[in-house]
């Protein structure tokens, strides 16, 4: 298993209010994958940019997606960059790979012509993620509280952090996930300002 893979079975896993947004949770799931492969030495962070290194015997798919979406020519991508596109519909892969292998089901929802939300099977991949969780290991509690998972603030987690890599990572993750909720303010804005022109207020 894989650190996104453990975020992702702990997002589907664990309550939060508001909902975890999907594009958060996307964002956190590109930063998951980056720092897994720092620690493979799949790659190495000079400053802000992603240096890659040699491919490493990678068993899981979605992992290897990634060391196959590299750039590999100068000028290497920045973090920044690597999150936005690497992120883009990254849970949904995540969501459709775990149903896949039969770790995440869909109950079927009686009387409603759509499937129910999904719920983690009971597996060792379950167990480990959430034995992570409940130890609050650094990563993936810094990970998951960027993505709006769980109630300790991310900079708290960054602090227990010794690897300059990994905190490099998760303070782009954060970095841009604030970026997308300004966004999201700034499009209500606009919409409510177009409804309220069209309603004459």
């Amino acid at each position: 298993m894989t650190t996104a893979r453990d975020l992702m079975i702990v997002a589907i896993d664990t309550p939060s209010t508001p909902p975890v947004e999907r594009g958060d949770l996307s964002l956190a799931l590109a930063g998951a994958e980056l720092i897994d492969l720092v620690g493979a030495e799949a790659v190495a962070l000079d400053g802000h940019h992603i240096l890659p290194g040699l491919p490493p015997h990678i068993d899981d798919r979605l992992l290897r997606e990634a060391v196959s979406s590299l750039v590999r020519q100068a000028p290497y991508e920045s973090v920044e960059d690597w999150l936005w596109r690497r992120g883009r519909g990254l849970a949904a892969a995540y969501l459709a790979a775990l149903e896949a292998e039969a770790l995440v089901t869909r109950p079927h929802a009686r009387r409603v012509l759509r499937d129910g939300p999904p719920t983690v099977a009971d597996s060792a991949a379950r167990r480990r993620a959430a034995d992570r969780w409940a130890s609050r290991e650094p990563v993936l509690a810094g990970l998951a509280a960027a993505a709006g998972i769980g109630e300790q603030p991310a900079d708290d987690q960054i602090d227990e952090l010794s690897d300059d890599q990994v905190v490099t990572v998760l303070a782009a993750v954060n970095d841009a996930v604030m970026e997308l909720e300004a966004v999201r303010q700034r499009r209500a804005i606009e919409d409510a300002a177009f409804d309220n022109l069209w309603r004459g207020v």
